[in-house]
């Protein structure tokens, strides 16, 4: 009997996926694993194909962790129905969850039913998952990989996002240590693996934020996976229950020195809660990682943006774009020259939403006249370039219609109170119910204004008394161009949340109405391409990555209703919430990023590097501006070593600084054949990590349509070691 039940096993495996109790073990196996659970709720085994063990012996992990007021709440007691799927999580605080879990090819579907009864719970959160693997850490879409197997979990839901939960939900940025090899990188006595650093810099400036050049300093951009020295990593994501209001100490995102202690927000409910929350669990073998999270993407209707029939974060894909500045008589012209296909028009400036002014006087400068952007994106799309501008996301300015002569509504808040006595539009004493913080100035980076709405009025304060009754001080009426007038007794106060900028943010609500002003406002333009700088306004309303993801689903759908097709983004960091909408990230610029005369990377460029490659995201170079003083051996350093890593980058250009290069058409033609065969993918992986290091230096011949030849070339400049590549 015991053998047919091996052989009935045997069976099912070679014909399919299976759910097997065995003892007290529920197993559930895909293509790539096998993961068991015990009786208790927690992993008891991941194993990969060839019997490999990932779930550290004395840190197995929980399917399923309650979380209340900052408290886990672990299972007690798991049991499992074959027949719907679902097991059933019993919880020490009383409460019993439902969670089905679906089989498909390639992963776990994980779906949390029920919770009942709730018990105070205000999230849920998967894992964090334990696992034995360190090498590579995906802190963003909570993925580790090794040389062998790739362990992840990605949200399918918008409000299941990235970590544990924090205040704000969003990972304070930081550096940690952790060499990527051991090796070649060996630590200093003086650091250990998983010591942990913050970020340095002082808010205003971004290269600050970079200051370790040292391979092992490791920049982290999230907290969907964590080092954990005494046995590997773990990954985590969470749901949390929206509908009611909290406060939180705000933010939990930059950590700069500069910024003294955090400021109180209440935050602004929504109607979204943990029940649906679903995930994707995976292992797989590591060179198969990607294949398997587009999968995910494909079957789970996830957002899946492709350009020329390629997904986006396929590396065959990945392109060189052009940042512009100036007069755009020629930049048509010399992107069909280089054959680049996107543009992102610097040199207009940064873009803030103002919905009475949408387009901010912003022209194209064209045979010496200014032409409506409308008009040139027509001829820009008759060349099937994608254009774009430069914008500044959610980041309001004081001047904008929502702030002046009237303030809308639904500007983010950080608090809300009720003054006590009624006040005269004269009048600049002005009593309010209670504190609520009010002492807190300005934002989290103290940029020391505070800005309240009493009906359609703005004023200023700087504080407040702290003995009753307690009246505003250094209060200036009517700020921001709003109009002075009386309030009653018992009139709502709100204190706005103001920006790094000193302009304001739009609240979760009104924030839908910029995804839809954004969307026109690219149609309109004909524009398919976007650069959201400043995408961290998004984290201001203090529902981090949920924001980021209902922001970004809104203007998409909108986008496509009105007829667009396929958009290009662009920002400032990738975050959870962002990761399946952004093409590229090609932020920073020249040697901070790259230096592509000393085939060097900067110190800004190594921190992306480990971080968006390790999120399977392309790293990037920034912006290189083009020098008229580039040889052409310094434009097939940038090109082969962006095709050598995967990256992407912005050339700079601009007619001034093209034209006075002598070399300008050895340099588009040099340019235009390394493209060509990065299209033409005839780059192996092992070629392409041989052509990694900094010291080789190489020269690209294009032979025919499908075969080109490359030399390396020594130190003397003479060209040694021809291989032919072909098309695949």
């Amino acid at each position: 009997m015991q053998n047919r039940s091996f052989y009935l096993y045997v069976i099912l495996l070679l014909t399919g996926l299976t759910t097997i109790q065995a003892g007290e073990l529920f197993r559930f196996t895909t293509k790539y694993m096998t993961l068991s659970v015990n009786e208790k709720g927690y992993i008891e085994s991941l194993k990969s194909k060839s019997g490999k063990e990932y779930i550290p012996k004395e840190h197995r992990p929980a399917l399923v962790n309650l979380y209340r007021k900052d408290m886990f709440i672990h299972p007690v007691a798991a049991t499992y129905d074959k027949k719907s799927s679902e097991m059933t999580l019993s919880y020490s605080n009383g409460s019993v969850a439902v969670v089905r879990i679906g089989l498909q090819e390639d992963y776990l579907r994980m779906e949390f039913l029920s919770l009942s009864p709730v018990n105070g719970v205000d999230n849920i959160v998967w894992g964090p998952y334990n696992t034995t693997i360190s090498k590579t850490l995906g802190e963003v879409i909570s993925v580790v990989r090794d040389d062998e197997f790739a362990i992840g979990i990605m949200a399918i839901d918008d409000n299941t996002t990235s970590g544990l939960p924090c205040a704000g939900d969003m990972y304070q940025g930081c550096y940690i240590i952790h060499s990527p090899d051991p090796v070649k990188y060996p630590l200093p006595d003086s650091l250990r693996e998983g010591q942990r650093f913050r970020i340095g810099g002082d808010g205003m400036n971004d290269v600050a934020f970079y200051s370790h050049p040292e391979e092992y300093y490791r920049f982290m951009i999230g907290d969907g996976a964590t080092l954990e020295p005494e046995f590997g990593s773990s990954i985590a994501l969470h749901a949390r229950d929206r509908s009611k209001p909290f406060t939180i100490l705000y933010p939990h995102f930059n950590d700069f020195p500069s910024i003294k202690a955090p400021r109180h927000m209440d935050v602004d409910p929504v109607e979204v809660d943990y029940i649906g929350s679903t995930i994707a669990f995976y292992g797989c073998p590591e060179d198969l990682g990607l294949n398997v999270i587009e999968q995910v993407v494909l079957n789970e209707g996830l957002p899946h943006m492709t350009r020329n029939g390629k997904w986006v974060k396929d590396p065959t894909s990945f392109r060189t774009d052009i940042a512009w500045w100036g007069a755009h008589d020629s930049l048509i012209s010399y992107a069909n020259q280089l054959e680049i296909k996107a543009v992102q028009d610097e040199g207009l400036g940064e873009y803030y939403v103002n919905p009475a002014n949408r387009w901010a006087g912003k022209k194209v400068t064209l045979n010496g006249e200014k032409v409506a952007i409308s008009e040139y994106t027509k001829q820009l799309n008759a060349n099937g370039i994608d254009y774009g501008l430069h914008t500044l996301t959610e980041f309001v300015q004081p001047h904008s219609s929502d702030v002046s002569p009237i303030p809308n509504p639904g500007l983010c808040t950080v608090l809300r109170t009720k003054i006590e006595k009624t006040v005269s539009a004269l009048d600049t004493v002005i009593c309010v119910a209670d504190t609520s913080y009010l002492n807190e100035h300005g934002t989290w980076d103290d940029n020391r204004t505070n800005a309240l709405r009493i009906g359609k009025e703005l004023i200023t304060y700087k504080g407040v008394t702290t003995t009753k009754p307690y009246i505003l001080t250094g209060v200036k009426r009517g700020a921001y161009k709003t109009q002075p007038m009386s309030h009653v007794a018992g009139e709502e106060l709100v204190k706005l949340q103001v920006n790094c900028y000193q302009g304001f943010i739009p609240g979760i609500q009104l924030q839908d109405e910029y995804a839809d002003f954004y969307a026109k406002w690219l149609i309109d333009g004909g524009m398919n391409y976007i650069d959201f700088d400043g995408y961290e306004s998004f984290t201001y309303q203090g529902h981090g990555h949920y924001s980021f993801k209902r922001f970004m689903r809104k203007m998409f759908d909108t986008f496509k209703q009105l007829g667009g097709g396929y958009l290009r983004v662009m920002g400032s960091c990738v975050f959870e919430g962002n990761w399946h909408y952004m093409s590229v990230c090609n932020i920073g610029g020249g040697n901070h990023m790259f230096n592509p005369v000393t085939n060097k990377w900067g110190i800004e460029g190594k921190d992306f590097r480990y971080a968006l490659r390790g999120n399977y995201f392309p790293c990037t170079f920034g912006i290189q501006n083009f020098d008229p003083e580039w040889t052409v051996q310094t434009i097939e350093n940038l090109q082969s070593k962006a095709i050598a890593w995967d990256a992407t980058y912005m050339l700079g250009l601009s007619e001034a600084a093209v034209e006075k290069s002598p070399r300008k058409y050895e340099l588009f033609k040099a340019f235009r054949t390394w493209e060509k065969a990065r299209i033409a993918n005839v780059f192996s992986p092992s070629l392409k990590e041989e052509m990694q290091k900094e010291e080789n230096r190489y020269h690209l011949e294009q032979l025919d349509d499908n075969t080109w030849k490359m030399y390396r070339v020594n130190a003397a400049g003479k060209l040694i070691k021809p291989v032919v590549l072909k098309a695949k």
